[in-house]
């Protein structure tokens, strides 16, 4: 009879095997940029909470689909770490702890930027497009929504989760995290949740990029192979 915790290892094994290996073999060293990320994130809390610093942190990471553009795409990277002054700040710093520390210690510092910068960037230009196409599309947004600052870290963590568990084959999570996101969109459909799509379908790309760029690899490697084989007279083996 298969053991009950057979499933559980079969989906989150892998990830865990690649976590508990970094964070036993370098402790906190494992994820500095997290926990930058996270200091960094309670330091703009601090901030915009006072009356001399809420104007601070609007001008240099909080951004809206009517700023202009430029602006929007010069704020971007910090807007990662401006939560949002009406959520508890205690949620957004668990999130990045949690999804940027197991993506840092899987993915690597960079990719983990890269893949939380680009979900973002899909939210941020996704409002703008929504706001163009009015509200009565399913994938429009009322004008009011362009005085709305966007979501912060979420959809960094939103993309993150989905390409961790893709990278690591915890296909099951991934499909969980997306319905869930679906149905917070169904159910409240404001700017967060659609930019929350807007960072699945960002992400989803970057996967779908990475699959076929690996296949191609993967044949060209075969034919190498076969090509090699005919020259030193040995047949190529046929698939």
């Amino acid at each position: 009879m298969r053991s009950p915790a057979a499933p559980a290892r079969a989906e989150w094994g892998p990830l865990w095997s690649t976590v508990r290996r970094g964070l036993v073999t370098r402790e906190w060293r494992a994820a500095p940029m997290t926990l930058g990320a996270v200091c960094l994130t309670a330091l703009f809390q601090y901030v915009q909470n006072r009356s001399w610093g809420y104007q601070f942190v609007q001008d240099i990471g909080s951004v809206r689909a009517a700023d202009p553009l430029w602006l929007s795409l010069l704020r971007t990277p910090l807007s990662l770490f401006v939560p949002a002054l009406d959520l508890p700040v205690w949620g957004a710093l668990a999130q990045i702890l949690i999804v940027f520390g197991v993506a840092e210690i899987c993915l690597g510092r960079w990719v983990t930027l890269a893949i939380g910068y680009v979900a973002t960037l899909a939210g941020t230009l996704y409002a703008r497009l929504a706001i163009s196409l009015g509200p009565h599309g399913p994938l429009g947004l009322p004008a009011s929504d362009a005085r709305i600052v966007d979501n912060g870290p979420s959809a960094a963590v939103v993309g993150l989760a989905i390409y961790v568990c893709w990278r690591h084959r915890a296909r099951c999570t991934a499909v969980v995290v997306v319905a869930l996101m679906v149905i917070e969109a169904a159910v409240k459909p404001n700017l967060a949740g659609k930019e929350h799509l807007a960072a699945i379908s960002a992400v989803a790309l970057v996967v779908v990029a990475r699959w076929a760029l690996g296949a191609v690899r993967h044949r060209g490697a075969v034919r190498h192979r076969g090509a090699v084989r005919s020259g030193s007279g040995v047949p190529p083996i046929r698939s």
